[in-house]
């Protein structure tokens, strides 16, 4: 049975695709095997701001775009098929997993310790798939041997604080969002 959505979920869907892209394509730093980008914030924007399943979507449109071959990605060829094989396409499942996983334990009332709890367990949910794609397409397919403690220097010390940062942001500008779209801001 198909899934029906409103109007306005695909609106929200679509939005968060577009912020996603706009991150990717405006924001892109670095030429090193990891970029700098600005998606996980909104990431974890779309989790504080959505309900799960439309948290997930949201994402697996923007990396569904990125696979067709639109070039919404971070790093050259920026889409297309062949993405696939670029050691930080796990980042892009990751980022499928991130937002429902925020959006899910940081939904009903914001108290400090659940917000804490949503963005570590949406922090894992990024970065496990991220570091473990990574560490098997250096070893495998890349045929660029590199041992696990390698990747965690190069793929997640350099971005994980950054990304808590994000994060942080991110809960920030959708509590004034929060406020705003209930009359009170």
């Amino acid at each position: 049975m198909p899934v029906q959505l409103s109007p306005r979920t695909m609106a929200r869907i679509a939005l968060f695709t577009a912020l996603c892209v706009a991150a990717a394509v405006f924001f892109r730093f670095g030429g090193n095997l990891v970029p700098f980008s600005l998606v996980p914030f909104v990431v974890f924007l779309s989790g504080f701001l959505l309900p799960p399943r439309e948290a997930f979507l949201s994402m697996a449109l923007y990396v569904l775009l990125g696979i067709l071959g639109l070039p919404v990605f971070a790093t050259p060829p920026f889409g297309g098929p062949a993405y696939v094989f670029r050691p930080t396409f796990g980042f892009l499942l990751g980022f499928i997993l991130a937002a429902p996983c925020v959006a899910f334990f940081s939904r009903g009332k914001k108290s400090p310790l659940k917000i804490a709890t949503a963005v570590v367990l949406g922090m894992v949910a990024l970065y496990f798939p991220g570091i473990l794609y990574f560490f098997l397409a250096m070893n495998t397919f890349l045929g660029k041997p590199m041992g696990f403690s390698t990747v965690l220097r190069v793929a997640l010390l350099p971005f994980i604080g950054p990304d808590f940062v994000k994060a942080f942001l991110a809960f920030l500008l959708a509590q004034g969002v929060a406020r705003r779209m209930e009359g009170r801001g």
